[in-house]
Formats: C-alpha cells, sequence, structure tokens
C-alpha cells in the first residue's frame, strides 16, 4: 500500500507473530487434551479447534497486510477489524467453556496491538490513486454478471449436488471437498450446484477455498439444515450449519436453517467471514444468533431473515437491502433483538446498515406480537453500530426502538442510527434518547452507510449482477 507507514507495518509484523504463537498454543492444548483428558475433550475441543481456525485465518488476513499486493485503507482497515473479531470468538469461545483467558496477559497484547494497527491506518485516510487502480481492475472484470445470469437449465456447474444421485456428488459437502482437490490450479470461480432437496449437514468453507459460487433451486426448495447449539455442546461460532471463510462466496436461491429452537438459545444458521461475500435470493431461518455476520464485508439482496433475538449479529461490515426481516414468536419470558451488533474498537469500519427493507412478524408471531416487546437492537459490544434507512418497520417494533445490554454499558459509545424509515413502528419520537443514538435528517448523512461507501461495493459488486443502489 503506497501510503502505510513502516510503523503501521511493524505492529501488524508484531500482531501477525502473536496469532501465530495463539494457533500454535491452541493446537498445543488440543493434543494435551486428547492425550491426557479425553474426558474433557469433547467439551473444551469445539473451543480449541475454533481457535486454531480463527488464527490461522487471521494469519492470511495479516500476511496480505505485510506482502507487497495492492489494498486500500478500507481493505487494511477491513482485515484489522476481521483479525480482531477472530481474537474475540476465540477468546469467547473458551470462556463458555469454562477457559477464562480474557485478561491474560499474551491475550491483552494481542488485542492493543490489532487496535494499535487499526488505530494507525484509520490515520491515512483514503488512497485516491490505489481506489482509482481498483476501480478499473473491478470494471474490466464485470463481465457476465455470473451470479444473475446463471441458469440451471443451461448453464454448466462446475459440480451438481443432489440426493438421489444424478448429479456429481449426493452431499454438498463431497462437492466442497472435490473443489478443494482442484488445489490452486482450478479456474478463477468454481460452481456448485444444489438441486432441490434438504441437505442436513454441516459444511464449512474454508479460507483456502475461494471464489465459490452456490447456486440452488430456490428458497425453501433447496435448504442445508442443522440443529448445533450451545445448550448441546457447541460454540456460537461452532454451532452454524454453515459457515464460510473463503473470499468472494456467492450464493443464490438457497435456505440456510437451524432448527433447534428457542428453547436451546444460541444456534446459528449461517456464519460468513467472507470478504466481498454475496447473497442473492436466500433464506436464512433460526431463533437466537440466526445470521452470524462475523466479519469483513458482506452484501445481502433481496433475502428473508428470520429469527427472535439478536438474530442478525456480528462485526462484520455487512448491508442488507431490499430484505424482509421476519421476527418469529420467542419463549414467553424473551423479548426480541433483531440485531447485536459487535464493534469493540471506534476504529473498526464495521456495522450493520438495513437499507429498503421491510421488518415484520413471522406468521407464528403476528397474532401475538403485542404481548412481546421487539427491538431493533441492543450493544453486544462498546462501539455497537447499526442503522435502519428508508425501511418499513412494522408496529411489532416497540417505541423506544432500541434495548439496553446490560445496564448503561455502551450506550455513550455505541452508534446507532435511523434514517425515513416507514410503517406504524418508525416514529422516533418516543425513541431512546441515548448520546449515541441518532436521527439522520439528510441523505448526506446517511451517506456513509450506503452500499458505496460503507462496503465499497461499486468495486465488487458489479461482476455479480446482482442488483444494488445508493439511497436518493
Amino acid at each position: 500500500m503506497a501510503s502505510a507507514t513502516s510503523s503501521s507495518q511493524e505492529v501488524v509484523q508484531m500482531a501477525r507473530t502473536m496469532v501465530v504463537q495463539s494457533r500454535n498454543l491452541a493446537k498445543a492444548s488440543m493434543s494435551l487434551y486428547g492425550l491426557h483428558h479425553d474426558h474433557t475433550l469433547d467439551y473444551h475441543g469445539m473451543g480449541l479447534t475454533d481457535c486454531v481456525k480463527v488464527y490461522d485465518e487471521s494469519e492470511s488476513r495479516l500476511s496480505l497486510l505485510l506482502s507487497s499486493q495492492v489494498y486500500t485503507v478500507d481493505d487494511a482497515r477491513t482485515w484489522l477489524s476481521g483479525v480482531l473479531a477472530n481474537h474475540r470468538t476465540c477468546l469467547e469461545g473458551m470462556a463458555d467453556k469454562g477457559f477464562v483467558i480474557q485478561g491474560h496477559a499474551h491475550a491483552q497484547n494481542l488485542t492493543n496491538l490489532i487496535s494499535e494497527a487499526l488505530a494507525l491506518y484509520a490515520m491515512h485516510g483514503k488512497d485516491a490513486v490505489v481506489e482509482q487502480e481498483l476501480m478499473s481492475r473491478s470494471m474490466f472484470n464485470e463481465g457476465g454478471k455470473l451470479l444473475t445470469s446463471w441458469n440451471p437449465a443451461t448453464s454448466k456447474a462446475d459440480f451438481v449436488v443432489s440426493r438421489d444421485g444424478s448429479g456429481t456428488h449426493k452431499t454438498i459437502n463431497e462437492a466442497v471437498a472435490a473443489v478443494a482437490r482442484m488445489g490452486n490450479g482450478r479456474r478463477q470461480r468454481v460452481i456448485i450446484y444444489v438441486k432441490a432437496g434438504v441437505y442436513n449437514e454441516k459444511v464449512d468453507i474454508d479460507k483456502n477455498l475461494n471464489n465459490i459460487m452456490l447456486v440452488g433451486d430456490g428458497m425453501d426448495r433447496t435448504t442445508v439444515t442443522g440443529n448445533r447449539n450451545v445448550p448441546d455442546g457447541s460454540t456460537t461460532y461452532g454451532s452454524a450449519t454453515f459457515g464460510v471463510s473463503g473470499d468472494g462466496f456467492w450464493a443464490r436461491d438457497i435456505t440456510f436453517e437451524n432448527t433447534a429452537g428457542p428453547h436451546k438459545h444460541q444456534a446459528v444458521a449461517l456464519r460468513v467471514s467472507s470478504d466481498h461475500s454475496v447473497f442473492y435470493r436466500c433464506s436464512f431461518k433460526g431463533y437466537q444468533d440466526t445470521l452470524f455476520v462475523h466479519s469483513v464485508r458482506q452484501f445481502y439482496r433481496d433475502c428473508h431473515i428470520y429469527g427472535t433475538i439478536d438474530f442478525i449479529f456480528g462485526d462484520a461490515s455487512a448491508v442488507l437491502q431490499n430484505c424482509d426481516i421476519f421476527v418469529k414468536r420467542p419463549m414467553d419470558h424473551q423479548s426480541n433483538m433483531l440485531t447485536a451488533q459487535g464493534r469493540e474498537d471506534p476504529n473498526e469500519n464495521t456495522g450493520i446498515s438495513i437499507v429498503e427493507s421491510r421488518v415484520r412478524p413471522a406468521s407464528d408471531f403476528d397474532s401475538v406480537k403485542h404481548l412481546f416487546k421487539s427491538y431493533l437492537g441492543r450493544p453486544w459490544k462498546k462501539y455497537s453500530r447499526t442503522v435502519f434507512m428508508k425501511t418499513d418497520l412494522d408496529g411489532l417494533i416497540h417505541p423506544k426502538g432500541w434495548d439496553e445490554w446490560s445496564g448503561n454499558f455502551a450506550l455513550s459509545t455505541l452508534y446507532y442510527a435511523e434514517y425515513m424509515n416507514t410503517g406504524n413502528g418508525a416514529s422516533t419520537g418516543n425513541r431512546v434518547t441515548w448520546p449515541g443514538y441518532h436521527v439522520f435528517n439528510s441523505a448526506e448523512e446517511a451517506s456513509p452507510f450506503t452500499v458505496s461507501r460503507f462496503i465499497q461495493g461499486e468495486l465488487w459488486i458489479p461482476e455479480t449482477g446482482v442488483p444494488f443502489r445508493d439511497l436518493i
């Protein structure tokens, strides 16, 4: 990067060294438990497995920053924000399993290094020259709008998944393994077509499997399902029915589902840590923690999201446009929280932006919605950031709009905003009066959270053909 200073590179190098140490420590701990404490491996093992995975991904992100590749300040802050999210995922997963390592010197030093690197890159501002180069490259690659133009009847997939044996594979995992066997010699994008059916399997697209396109036969026709959850032994991260870390992941016409139910609490349907990922005409079904927008840049268009508590959550830079958000019936003692955004550092460029969408009750909730309180979100982390813009809000939304996480936590440091929302739940007259809550009064105020400015979408979404537009 042309404007990166030596100090930022030095900090990133130190962070990378600590990330590698953290990964190796997690691997050693897994070996220790596997050899000497078989009865605890199931309980602790999942947290340790998560740690190895996320630190491995973090090493790759930091290595990108240390390489000579062209990238922007936005890229740097995105990747560093992802590394911070990964670090927190390990610490919290281990804490859930009884290992409290948050305050250990090594863990705190790594947090401090990532924050320092974020601050240094935030000082750089925009690099217009590099961004122009990326824009030229994006326009050159725009090509055939593959995600929208691909047709199961006339287009060819690299792999076809069908339960009846009529494809190349019977499971999605078998097709993913086939992609992995192609190695680095494969062409730019691999297309996996998943025919109609219910696929009960846990799928994980790892960081080395970039540029996969997954196409189904339609919402609720092609369904990937599972029921892993925290009470039954998973971490929140590990409970995901479908997880993707390989960058450039595209999906269309598929339902991702977790059927654990509200009594099983945290149970993720989809977890995404894929930079420049696009989900088009997909459905995400669950209760608590349905859609885990874990990290980096993500775009959702014409999707359906179902849930109860914190069901759109994570620390990505995510834009949801023209989506339907369905609030389901929680357990009798619960309230609904649409979002729980996890920004932990003020220099992270992360947040959840919900634009030109609709919030409405699911069929099981419509007749009893007046018996429960439903909120737009609550602050999972200190600098939680979420905006709802030009979105139709059903009357199920409580007049105060937003809810506390715990007492006064984050109320002055969070950033929540609303802009030109409509519907019976959209009035801002009785909203919270927290220092961090805002009502935008102009398109200029709202523009930082649009597709182009928030996730630099004009550089990478056009290649998919998926429509998007910025606020007018």
